[in-house]
């Protein structure tokens, strides 16, 4: 189903969780305080009638219902500036946190991309959105996390580095081959 462009379309944000890359748009009308919320192109809000034309809607996203707030503000006469929190926190300084807690790797699996996150909390291993099921194993200079993806065996190494600083190195492995780390 294609949606068509609205003109109340006011904001648009990529949120990354290990269950997936999450798109979050907003539609704000400006004269009827019409909102919208949709993520991932489904409608998850919608008021179509408000006299408050400035505050906060909060919704979750994700398999673990990640709290999301977006703030409407009044910026100078009838413009607004939008903003989205997500878990409390502006979705920069999220993202960054984020990129602290876990990995991701992306590498096209059959033909298709695929997505592996590493939750290092947790030690969870996702794969495209699904939790995978992980068997550890200890070696001479670390760890192992073995899981397949699809019919490939794959692993996530975990080595220390030496420094303190930067800690424990992860790095995947599918088929014996070492996969480089992706920015999101």
């Amino acid at each position: 189903m294609t949606l068509m462009a609205s003109e109340d379309l006011v904001a648009q944000w990529q949120v990354p969780l290990s269950d997936g890359i999450y798109l979050v748009e907003f539609e704000h009308g400006t004269t009827t305080g019409k909102r919208i919320i949709r993520v991932n192109g489904k409608e998850i809000y919608r008021q179509d009638w408000l006299f408050k034309l400035v505050g906060v809607e909060n919704f979750a996203i994700g398999k673990k219902n990640t709290k999301c707030a977006i703030m409407i503000q009044a910026s100078d006469g009838f413009t607004y500036e939008y903003s989205l929190e997500v878990n409390g926190k502006p979705l920069e300084k999220f993202a960054e946190t984020r990129s602290k807690i876990q990995n991701t790797w992306c590498l096209p699996v059959e033909g298709v991309m695929t997505r592996i996150v590493l939750e290092k909390d947790t030690l969870d291993v996702w794969v495209n959105g699904h939790k995978v099921e992980t068997t550890g194993e200890f070696t001479d200079d670390g760890t192992e996390t073995h899981f397949t993806i699809g019919d490939r065996a794959a692993y996530i190494k975990a080595v220390s580095s030496g420094k303190r600083r930067e800690g424990i190195i992860h790095s995947l492995v599918v088929d014996d081959a070492e996969i480089p780390p992706s920015r999101e």
